[in-house]
């Protein structure tokens, strides 16, 4: 029942007694979606939960079940996937809605070297709502987080305890990203799953030397997406779709 319901992303903070719908709510069930009065569909909250509801009004709609006993309820998936990407200035909201259908947990944004030269103003909250709306429409329980953008050369030199792969170029016998995946499912332990999976793509002029050798130093495993060179936005929806379909594979998530 719950996947015939179309889905509002709802604050948790605002679930209990009667929901007082924003102008914002209000105009996409009653304008985009065209319900009225006693119309039902499913309040999410992005944290795993879903509640049908009930609208009595342009402005109030109700739960159907107590804020303590939702509809639904699943667990973040495991092994958490993080996109870590230096945001292309005419496709970043691309990249945003895609890596969120693609089934993203984190999105990072980095500024490198040889990258655009920053985040425009308004961008963050721009994707924020991107985040927000594409969960919605593909139906995901969980809301991905997004990081602060941060400077490449110092988010790649920390090393992380499980999957950290960079995507890069023009190298010599790199393994390629899809022929990494089984071997490394294989070997996996419990632990070493939950730190999940680190993807990062670099600007269209590639890495710097410097931010690639602080990668390796920290354990990063560079990896090629391909036999071509492939825009940012590209290579980040081409690199995610390979470990979300693996992670579906392996895990079913």
């Amino acid at each position: 029942m719950a996947r015939e319901l179309r889905r509002l992303l709802i604050d948790p903070a605002r679930l209990g007694g009667d929901l007082a719908l924003n102008a914002e709510e209000s105009r996409y069930l009653t304008r985009v979606l065209r319900y009225g009065n006693g119309d039902r569909f499913a309040v999410v909250d992005g944290a795993g939960r879903l509640w049908s509801a009930v609208l009595l009004d342009r402005r109030t709609a109700r739960l159907e079940q107590p804020p303590g006993q939702p509809l639904e309820a699943v667990a973040a998936a495991a092994p958490a996937l993080t996109l870590a990407v230096a945001m292309p200035r005419l496709d970043g909201d691309v990249v945003v809605r895609m890596a969120c259908e693609l089934g993203v947990d984190r999105l990072q944004p980095l500024l490198a070297e040889r990258g655009t030269g920053g985040i425009q103003a308004g961008r963050t909250e721009r994707w924020t709502a991107i985040l927000r709306e594409a969960s919605e429409q593909c139906e995901r329980l969980w809301l991905p987080e997004l990081g602060e953008a941060v400077q490449a050369q110092e988010w790649l030199a920390q090393p992380w305890p499980g999957l950290a792969l960079i995507a890069t170029s023009r190298r010599q016998e790199l393994p390629r990203l899809c022929e990494l995946l089984g071997p490394w499912a294989d070997s996996l332990s419990a632990p070493l799953a939950s730190q999940g999976v680190k993807l990062a793509i670099g600007p269209e002029g590639g890495w710097s030397p410097n931010e690639e050798e602080r990668a390796i130093a920290a354990g990063w495993q560079a990896v090629d997406l391909g036999p071509r060179i492939l825009r940012t936005s590209t290579a980040a929806v081409a690199g995610l779709g390979q470990i979300s379909a693996w992670r579906a594979a392996r895990w079913g998530c």
